[in-house]
């Protein structure tokens, strides 16, 4: 008589170490215009791909040189 080493779940046969795709993979953002894919961060935050959009359409980003908090370092 055998028995099986790893009985099914509720849910299923657990997944093997290292397979969680649910952590993994980001969600497929597309343009709303060309329907095309996004990578770029800000093409994904604005769902317009960089020939899709307009230059008004780009977000202006600030870099600021801050002094240090008082107490820390």
């Amino acid at each position: 008589m055998t028995s099986p080493t790893n009985p099914p779940g509720p849910t299923g046969p657990e997944p093997l170490p290292g397979t969680d795709t649910a952590r993994t993979l980001r969600p497929r953002v597309t343009c709303r215009r060309c329907h095309r894919p996004l990578h770029d961060p800000e093409s994904r935050m604005l769902r317009l791909g960089p020939e899709c959009r307009d230059p008004a359409e780009r977000v202006a980003r600030f870099d600021v040189d801050q002094e240090p908090l008082p107490g820390v370092g």
